[in-house]
């Protein structure tokens, strides 16, 4: 057997938005469990990559296109070549801020951050997903599209437009656990609070105050939750939204 038949055998996960944060933490606990990893990214593959995988399972894409992104669909299928497609993680986001670094209301957002926003982390998912729906199928696979805190209650640093595309996606999960089920996929949400990565705004610390456990969250404690919902311990979840925030949502 040879080195890429090999590889081929592994089960292989499509990640949006791996290079930080939570993304990143989930590159890393899924190739510990033996995963192929195939990224999504608008930045090309690093050349200082701290993981193992090299440019073959990097794609780069604008999910603010949805030209370029059905272009990845096609590029994915190609990399696959014969392995199992067993996990689509829709991680990517956008939250833009004002010219100030500050929260964007409903009432000063432009239509055309409305438009990208929404784009990338709303219709890019349900085109990825519905773009792999065989693959998935053929291995009885997993979706895990990643929500927010923000998208059910407003939150002082998240934009109106980066919550409300997240409340979106929180309902499109419940009519994509409905539709793809038949097909043997299940499809499942995660929504973290306030999670320990660089991009945290100033202030982060009085949200902490009101967190049940006074903490906040690591992007590892998220990742080992998208990895549960993508094999078999979680083999009867579907239309699930799990809230990862140390009870802030309580």
């Amino acid at each position: 057997m040879t080195d890429s038949e090999i590889k081929d055998a592994r089960p292989a996960l499509v990640l949006t938005g791996a290079s930080r944060g939570i993304g990143h933490a989930t590159v890393k606990r899924f190739s510990r469990e033996g995963w192929r990893v195939i990224t999504c990214s608008r930045h090309a593959f690093p050349e200082n990559c701290p993981w193992e995988m090299g440019p073959e399972d990097h794609i780069q894409v604008d999910l603010a296109d949805p030209a370029d992104t059905e272009r990845a669909i096609d590029e994915i299928r190609n990399r696959l070549t014969g392995g199992r497609l067993e996990a689509l993680v829709n991680n990517a986001g956008i939250s833009p801020k004002d010219e100030g670094g500050g929260r964007l209301d409903s009432l000063h957002t432009p239509l055309t951050v409305w438009h990208k926003v929404f784009q990338v982390n709303f219709f890019a998912s349900i085109l990825l997903a519905r773009g792999l729906l065989m693959e998935l199928s053929e291995a009885k696979g997993s979706v895990v599209n990643v929500t927010s805190i923000a998208g059910s209650r407003v939150h002082p640093f998240a934009g109106a437009a980066y919550a409300t595309s997240k409340a979106a996606l929180a309902g499109l999960t419940r009519e994509m656990a409905a539709d793809f089920a038949p097909h043997g996929v299940r499809v499942n949400a995660i929504a973290p609070g306030e999670i320990d990565t660089s991009i945290l705004s100033p202030g982060t610390e009085k949200i902490v105050e009101q967190i049940p456990m006074r903490r906040l969250g690591t992007p590892d404690e998220v990742a080992k939750i998208i990895y549960v919902l993508c094999t078999e311990t979680s083999s009867y979840l579907n239309g699930a939204e799990i809230h990862i925030n140390g009870g802030q949502h309580v």
